[in-house]
């Protein structure tokens, strides 16, 4: 646990720089917009696709993969809007229930690529950014079914499905498959360029992630980010790994299977909360407090995860 607690260490080193930096008058205030654009458009899409463009997917058990990480997020999903009549009966709105929703399933896969890299070199890389391709497009129509029919915010399904459709992220997986497969190969100056734009995106991602951090929301947090903490960091973990360990998944795929439902909330879902309607400051406040938490949190599941995958 303590090699893993280290290994993960520089990766919450750099969210703490970009928490600092935010709030220093270091860099411009205007550039941090830019700069989230930047990684959004064009950083993270090159790296997805350089990954999978060049990945040997030869003894991954895609399948099994597939099966394992899109019933385990259907399933959760199912059971936080399972947990809906208490919230109910307890007078929390359908807005912040919105919120919760989005944080017990939506996963930071920038954190969980670099992670991932820095624990198991290039196959980890891999099979993470396999998992986000796989992962991606459930859980945004999850959450957008889920804002839509709760959120009371704008409810134009057709203009939602087109972003999801059009997401950079989901198009360059998509590119970066269909190339693997067929046998597409990329004229060699240009994937060069692309690999560099690559190397740059964890980096700038963390500290992106740190930047949007809201530290005083982490000191009191509620009822309903409290659940929403142990949903994402606990819960998840056990619905993912099971559903890989009983599928056949073992070694290091399990681990990092583990990992991609270990680490916390995506940043990006505070936007769709404040354009559809939902709960954006409890998503904030719910975001943050996943991130401290996780720091101890990943290093325990990757462990004991660890412990089941030999065996």
């Amino acid at each position: 646990m303590i090699i893993v607690f280290e290994s993960i260490l520089p990766i919450f080193l750099l969210v703490l720089l970009g928490a600092w930096l935010k709030r220093t008058t270091l860099v411009d205030q205007n550039l941090w917009l830019g700069l989230e654009q930047f990684g959004y458009y064009i950083l993270f899409p090159a790296l997805l696709f350089s990954t999978l463009a060049q990945a040997d997917f030869s003894g991954m058990k895609a399948d099994a993969t597939a099966i394992a990480t899109i019933g385990s997020v259907s399933l959760m999903s199912v059971f936080v809007l399972l947990l809906w009549p208490l919230f109910r009966n307890r007078e929390v709105s359908g807005a912040s229930f919105t919120s919760v929703f989005q944080t017990a399933t939506r996963w930071n896969g920038f954190m969980a690529l670099a992670i991932a890299q820095k624990l198991y070199g290039p196959i980890g890389l891999t099979l993470t950014a396999l998992v986000m391709t796989l992962v991606i497009i459930p859980i945004n129509l999850y959450n957008v079914g889920v804002l839509v029919w709760f959120g009371g915010g704008n409810r134009d399904f057709r203009r939602f499905f087109a972003k999801i459709v059009t997401n950079p992220l989901i198009v360059a997986s998509v590119f970066g498959i269909v190339f693997n497969l067929v046998g597409i190969k990329v004229y060699g100056p240009v994937m060069t360029t692309i690999d560099m734009l690559a190397s740059a995106s964890l980096s700038l991602g963390l500290v992106m992630v740190g930047a949007g951090l809201r530290v005083s929301d982490a000191l009191k947090p509620s009822r309903s980010a409290l659940l929403a903490v142990v949903l994402k960091l606990i819960v998840m973990p056990v619905f993912m790994v099971g559903a890989s360990f009983l599928l056949g998944i073992r070694g290091d795929a399990l681990c990092v299977i583990a990992l991609g439902a270990a680490v916390p909330t995506a940043m990006n879902g505070y936007l769709l909360a404040k354009q559809m309607g939902g709960d954006a400051e409890l998503y904030a406040a719910v975001a943050t407090v996943q991130t401290v938490v996780s720091f101890f949190t990943i290093p325990l599941v990757l462990s004991v995860t660890a412990y089941v995958a030999a065996g």
